[in-house]
């Protein structure tokens, strides 16, 4: 390793010093050199804080937790809110109008309409009712969700100030705009460690949707550590194939014989370690042991041949074909069991600037019931009671139409101003609807959650405080929430 080095470049200050030092007295004709280095390689410098039980950080959780796990379900590409979640019955008598200046008060606007002379207020074509006893307002496209809507928690006033798909999506998972930094998942299996020594604490699996097959691209960095150790990112399962790469040992290598070969790697990493310091040379040893530990683990958790007849009618018919937004949601029940703290799923074909009635029929076709039966699942077996999902995409989408508007076709723009997200489970109040927009869902005129908000009530309901859950990288601390973000206690239970 030298200065100009990657691995060399990754490291804190201190021990870029440190090993710079090391290398002038390692290179010494005196056999100081090497009790010098021992001096300067102390336990202050290269020793990893002591660790919780469950390989978090000391102190964390602050408080006691209403949720031990996440199931994060990310509907890529941004759903409709006027078609699913914020009926707006008056727009029907402004269908075609121009959209008001009043109402758009000079706000951007993407590339894709702002060269439109017109901008024809859309209403949706699809009814509304209220179900349950909260009598939470839904789609008919979700009649799946209306069953479970006194389990679900509606916020109607998310904004964002992300207004293109990539910003959105990594502000949404990392806080920032800008790539670089850790994805949420990464951040709490940093802070609160994992429940299951034999898988990752953090899972990623993702699924194309019928909407729009051709959707916006998922990039691996959604999911990746950042500047935090590597063994917290995102452990990707693959939708077609083995759902991990390498799972079976090769032809005439047996188990026995793959031990003994990570034994000898990691006395030899170990060594290395010792003589540098260097806290991703022990992530390479872990992640080691998760990959012989997975090649254990996976298989089981992936073998659905012993669920009920019941339980797979009730995810619906694509849950047997592996890599469907239906399987997967059944595969976050299984983790969940298993106690994976963080289990995220990644559902594309949300972005419909043309052709939205078909397209978001095709997309409520895949989610509808697989979520409802996720919740359903769950609070059967106990365990919606401590288990947080999170139903929502990256920003939502204009009233007006983008392209021609039709009686029975639209299509929307991309609206960072509203949009609305879906709760359930632990710590949250049941059948609430919070936040309402103005007319013409455009502006939020009450109660108004920032993205930043939102994951700082997920952090709280882990029991973490998310101002204190913090990096030193390049001289400044970094967390989550950035600078801001306040818990949302109006749908706290």
């Amino acid at each position: 390793m030298n200065c100009n080095d990657h691995s060399f470049l990754n490291l804190a200050w201190k021990q870029q010093a440190a090993l710079t030092r090391r290398t002038f007295l390692q290179r010494s004709a005196s056999g100081i050199g090497l009790a010098a280095l021992g001096a300067l390689l102390g336990d202050r410098l290269i020793a990893a804080p002591a660790k919780s039980p469950t390989g978090g950080l000391p102190g964390f959780p602050n408080f006691a937790p209403k949720a031990k796990r996440i199931i994060y379900l990310f509907q890529s590409g941004a759903p409709s809110q006027m078609d699913l979640f914020d009926p707006k019955p008056e727009l029907s008598k402004r269908r075609g109008e121009d959209l008001p200046d009043s109402i758009r008060k000079g706000q951007r606007l993407t590339t894709m309409t702002s060269g439109q002379k017109k901008f024809p207020v859309a209403p949706t074509i699809f009814n509304f009712a209220p179900h349950g006893q909260s009598g939470m307002v839904l789609s008919e496209l979700l009649p799946h969700l209306g069953e479970v809507a006194d389990d679900l928690c509606m916020v109607r006033s998310l904004f964002t100030e992300a207004i293109n798909h990539d910003p959105a999506i990594t502000f949404m998972q990392t806080g920032s705009q800008l790539a670089g930094r850790p994805s949420i998942g990464s951040w709490v299996g940093y802070g609160l460690g994992s429940e299951n020594k034999d898988l990752p604490s953090y899972v990623v699996l993702t699924s194309f949707g019928t909407g729009r097959r051709d959707d916006q691209p998922l990039y691996d960095r959604l999911w990746s550590s950042g500047f935090l150790p590597s063994k917290h990112q995102g452990v990707k399962f693959r939708n077609t194939g083995d759902p991990v790469l390498y799972l079976s040992n090769p032809p005439g290598v047996d188990r026995d014989s793959r031990r003994e070969t990570l034994d000898e790697l990691s006395a030899l990493n170990q060594q290395h370690h010792d003589v540098l310091g260097d806290p991703e040379i022990q992530t390479r040893i872990a992640q080691y042991e998760m990959a012989f530990r997975m090649q254990a683990s996976v298989p089981d958790l992936t073998d659905i041949s012993k669920e009920s007849p019941d339980i797979l009618e009730m995810y619906g018919p694509d849950v047997k074909t592996p890599g469907t937004y239906a399987s997967n949601c059944l595969l976050a029940r299984r983790l969940a069991e298993r106690d994976v703290r963080f289990i995220q799923l990644f559902h594309m074909g949300w972005d419909h600037h043309g052709g939205l009635p078909a397209a978001i029929k095709g997309q409520c076709h895949d989610t509808d019931q697989p979520t409802a039966a996720l919740i359903k699942d769950l609070k059967q077996r106990g365990l919606l009671d401590d288990t947080l999902i999170v139903w929502g995409g990256e920003f939502g989408r204009t009233v007006y139409s983008q392209g021609t508007l039709t009686e029975d076709n639209y299509g929307r723009d991309h609206h960072p101003r509203c949009f609305t997200v879906l709760l359930a489970g632990a710590g949250i109040k049941r059948g609430l609807t919070l936040g309402e927009t103005d007319d013409y869902s455009y502006n939020i005129v009450k109660d108004p959650v920032h993205v930043h908000d939102l994951n700082a009530t997920i952090m709280h309901l882990l029991g973490v405080d998310h101002t204190r859950l913090t990096y030193r990288y390049q001289g400044r601390d970094f967390r989550l929430t950035d600078i801001s973000g306040n818990v949302v206690k109006a749908i706290l239970a």
